[in-house]
């Protein structure tokens, strides 16, 4: 009814007007004023105003009956879309500033995957799975950051023409190292990369997130459908600083290999190989980015600030890079046993709030000290156990901690007193089709920096 009033007072107004001009008109003219004549055509006029805005009126009125109609036929999809097109017909053909509006969609958020690399062909390998499996090439750039200046991997890596941005890492100089490190002075020269890599995607080419990997990795077929997904959690929850694909103790051997490929969880500890962080965590972290040993460094409660990152239960990344800086380390024992995902998820169709610490802390919790305490050895031997269902073994010093882990084949060591996909100090596993907490006993501190 305002569009009418409205359009009344317009008439109104216009109407006034025309008789105040024929006034004025007539008589500077000196002749006389022949109101019969005038007012036919200007009711008419006025007629034919009112006819236009009572036609506008039943525009309207019919839009919001569709969108009425709209509203009830939702749970039909059919119906819904037939009642969507004729909405958006009517704002076509009726309102095109609100059809501009309506038509305004968020454009989707780009995660570029930033691989770093040096002097390793192999690095082919990786970037040919991460084309492989990519969905999008424009909301998955894949920049490669060499170090290094070798020349024959940078052929391979131009070899890929426009499928990726290719950048070198100008500082080529030696760094300065400690006295009695020399040895690991290419530890330094990774920190270095790091740093001028992850300023050049933020600061560069101004993303506002990256996914970080190296050129010794194989991924899943779902590694940009987790990414993608858990972005937005990694967004909403402050308690998150960063999303992994790695689990340390991933090995087929200790995972849900049947049902846990859509398992995901936080830890307390900073996995690595595979990861994603924000622009805003950046800005937070690159005036105090360490010389060297970044990811322990990454560790410290200085820079963790008891902010966590998601992992899943299935790893979706897997190392290949037996030769490196780390000459092995770890490589033989476990990194090669890592069982890298197959059973391909859709993320997007998963609800990830329940990961938010609101949702996930006080539920995890009492789930894990609510169960039944059993022996490491017996997890071990599968004997002296319930029949079925989850289990708990506690530890209460850094000795039966490693002692239980060695046992069980865990990755037994601590980094800033935290274990290995620890969250509260509880490592979750999977071993002879049952599901296995090793946690600290009940009235539990916190991390202990001594546990190193």
């Amino acid at each position: 009814m305002k569009y009418k009033r409205l359009g009344l007072i317009v008439v109104f107004c216009f109407a006034s007007w025309l008789v105040l001009a024929f006034v004025v008109f007539n008589e500077n003219s000196g002749e006389k004023i022949d109101f019969e004549a005038k007012r036919g055509p200007l009711l008419k006029y006025i007629q034919e105003l009112e006819l236009q805005i009572s036609q506008q009126e039943e525009t309207y009125r019919q839009l919001v009956e569709k969108l009425n109609k709209f509203k009830e036929t939702t749970e039909t999809k059919s119906a819904g879309r037939e009642h969507l097109r004729d909405v958006l017909e009517t704002f076509k053909n009726q309102k095109p500033s609100i059809l501009k509006t309506a038509d305004v969609v968020q454009e989707p958020v780009i995660l570029p995957v930033l691989v770093f690399s040096c002097n390793r062909l192999d690095i082919r390998r990786s970037l040919d799975g991460l084309l492989k499996y990519r969905p999008d090439a424009k909301k998955f750039p894949i920049i490669v950051s060499q170090d290094c200046a070798h020349s024959a991997t940078a052929e391979v890596i131009r070899s890929y023409a426009s499928q990726v941005t290719y950048i070198q890492q100008p500082d080529q100089s030696e760094p300065s190292v400690p006295p009695g490190e020399t040895k690991f002075k290419g530890y330094f020269k990774i920190a270095r990369h790091y740093q001028w890599g992850l300023s050049q995607v933020f600061r560069e080419f101004n993303h506002t997130a990256v996914i970080i990997v190296e050129d010794d990795l194989d991924v899943a077929p779902d590694f940009f459908s987790y990414f993608s997904t858990t972005y937005q959690l990694l967004t909403k929850d402050p308690t998150l600083w960063c999303v992994s694909a790695w689990n340390d103790n991933g090995k087929a051997s200790l995972v849900d290999v049947q049902q846990g490929s859509e398992l995901l969880y936080r830890s307390d500890f900073f996995p690595g190989l595979g990861w994603m962080i924000t622009r805003k965590l950046w800005d937070e972290l690159e005036p105090k980015w360490p010389k060297s040993y970044w990811d322990d460094w990454m560790r410290r409660p200085e820079q963790r600030k008891d902010r966590a990152c998601i992992r899943p239960e299935i790893s979706r990344t897997r190392t290949f890079g037996k030769i490196g800086v780390s000459n092995g380390l770890f490589f033989d024992k476990h990194l090669k046993y890592i069982k890298l995902n197959e059973m391909p998820v859709d993320f997007s169709k998963h609800n990830m709030s329940r990961l938010m610490q609101s949702n996930y802390d006080a539920q995890f919790i009492r789930h894990v000290y609510s169960l039944p305490v059993v022996s490491a050895p017996d997890v071990r031997t599968n004997t002296n156990l319930p029949l079925d269902g989850s289990v708990r073994i506690t530890y209460h010093t850094k000795d039966t901690f490693k002692s239980a882990a060695k046992l069980l084949g865990l990755m037994d060591d601590f980094k800033s007193g935290v274990p290995r996909t620890g969250y509260h100090g509880i490592v979750s596993f999977f071993l002879n089709g049952r599901r296995v907490y090793l946690a600290p006993h009940s009235n539990w501190k916190g991390y202990d920096l001594t546990w190193s």
